[in-house]
């Protein structure tokens, strides 16, 4: 079984799916518990330096990914906010939440696209089938954030996230 990424683009949203080798149940629990966030969010070279999860209706998810890696040239040091305001939860099935680029104070950045984001855990055969589908506010907004190279931070990222469930499961 391939665990390779698919990714569509239709327009201003950006689906993106991959199969796990673990319960959704341990999957949904990896993206709801800052714990376990702290363990796999972000790419590749890069750490939570902060993860604050009210994992409710309403909560916030406020972090901060931090380059740890120096091959990353410019990237090394370099700190990047982000903010997720919750609107749906329902346990081991769904997330829905609008992501935003944030400051220290979780104040949203003018100017960054934020992006409105459904996750969707389907178990089969003891895997999970994980599809995140995110919306922006215009085909613009959808090419910026490819453009800053978020395809690339995706995959490591859920590459992480493979590796992670490997090890609690």
């Amino acid at each position: 079984m391939s665990t390779k990424m698919i990714s569509k683009v239709e327009g201003n949203v950006l689906v993106i799916e991959r199969q796990f080798d673990a319960p959704k149940d341990l999957v949904f629990k990896a993206y709801s518990e800052s714990e376990h966030l702290k363990q796999w969010w972000g790419p590749r070279g890069w750490i939570l330096t902060v993860c604050n999860v009210d994992f409710k209706v309403g909560g916030i998810w406020h972090y901060c990914m931090k380059c740890i890696d120096e091959n990353q040239g410019d990237f090394f040091g370099f700190e990047s906010w982000g903010k997720g305001v919750y609107e749906e939860i329902i346990q081991d099935e769904k997330i829905v939440y609008i992501d935003y680029f944030s400051d220290a104070e979780g104040n949203e950045v003018d100017g960054m696209p934020s992006t409105h984001i459904t996750l969707t855990f389907e178990e089969d055969e003891g895997k999970t089938k994980l599809v995140n589908r995110a919306i922006y506010d215009s085909a613009e907004a959808l090419k910026t954030v490819l453009d800053m190279g978020m395809e690339q931070g995706f995959t490591e990222t859920w590459d992480r996230l493979e590796e992670y469930v490997s090890t609690i499961k």
